[in-house]
């Protein structure tokens, strides 16, 4: 079967910066508090001009730009988020009208934090059957609109921004047994933990984020790597020959453990989280994006993307760089 390569990336984030001294004339908290336990300094906010489906038409703009495509060229939308509220239409059908879309199939996909690793292999696989010849992926979440702000222990974690990917079809990336040869989207490894969903909510009316930090904590670095080592595996891929290793971008504590027990030792390691905090289904195309466009990765280098999260899910690929 063809396979398929991100071609470009672009990101976006609001103007409007939220340091932790800021948290601290908010709630009982400090900069030492906030740096100590998940390592974040800063994280953007959307104000009430910029939803959800504006900043990831924006993301899936700079994307397309970078690509060199006109909107009309790409056959399907997905757009992974969790702060939607509206149900339709969806944030995938308003990004495709924003940006002037011809008739794309177009799809929301919420697995909250690994909804952008999630929608990549959806995309990956939909051009490997057939149905679609170039896709726009964006994780885009507006993390803003569901935090307690009154909740010490949320409300220092949550930041608002979108990133976008676009995927096309490539047949000099077709598997070559379990491995992905060349450039491309190497298979997907995912899965979930349904008996411990609840560690991580949106719920209720209005809709609030709440987790139980110690749980995730846990879950996250003692059972994670092993699967991510097992996503390099597919790919055909030992994780010392990784270029990169992009995370979720949840907490700096879960990032570094997490990132040395896979074994990544010659790979750069995103640390977005720390200008930008937890953007949800946004932190790992944003984070991805920003290092491209610093040249920290160099095209065609491999690159391990793992998402888990809400849930208890998880999904990770090794793609080539674009």
């Amino acid at each position: 079967m063809t396979g398929s390569r991100i071609v470009a990336l672009g990101h976006y984030q609001p103007a409007k910066v939220l340091t932790n001294d800021d948290l601290a004339a908010m709630v009982d908290t400090s900069d030492e508090w906030i740096t100590s336990r998940v390592g974040i300094k800063t994280r953007h906010v959307g104000g009430p001009d910029e939803p959800v489906d504006e900043m990831a038409a924006q993301a899936g703009a700079k994307a397309l730009a970078a690509a060199g495509l006109q909107p009309a060229d790409i056959d399907l939308v997905l757009v992974a988020t969790s702060t939607a509220i509206d149900r339709s239409p969806s944030m995938s059908a308003r990004v495709a009208a924003r940006l002037g879309m011809g008739s794309p199939a177009v799809m929301d996909i919420n697995v909250v934090c690994s909804g952008f690793t999630h929608a990549l292999a959806t995309a990956d696989h939909a051009i490997r059957a057939g149905a679609a010849t170039r896709a726009l992926v964006i994780g885009a979440d507006k993390m803003a609109d569901i935090a307690d702000w009154t909740d010490r222990t949320t409300c220092v974690l949550l930041g608002d921004g979108a990133g976008a990917a676009v995927v096309t079809a490539d047949p000099s990336a077709t598997d070559g047994g379990e491995g992905a040869a060349g450039p491309g989207i190497g298979p997907v490894l995912w899965g979930s933990v349904p008996e411990m969903g609840n560690a991580v909510r949106i719920e209720g009316t209005p809709p609030r984020f709440a987790q139980e930090g110690q749980s995730v904590y846990r879950w996250a670095t003692t059972q994670l790597p092993p699967i991510a080592r097992k996503v390099c595996e597919k790919a055909g891929i030992a994780p010392e020959d990784l270029a990169a290793v992009v995370l979720h971008q949840a907490n700096l504590r879960i990032i570094e453990p997490v990132a040395r027990k896979i074994g990544a030792i010659n790979a750069v390691i995103a640390r977005d989280v720390v200008d930008s905090g937890n953007t949800s289904a946004a932190s790992i195309p944003m984070a991805l994006s920003k290092l491209v466009e610093r040249g920290e990765v160099e095209s065609g280098a491999p690159v391990l993307l793992f998402g888990f999260g809400g849930n208890l899910s998880y999904a990770g690929q090794v793609i080539r760089c674009p």
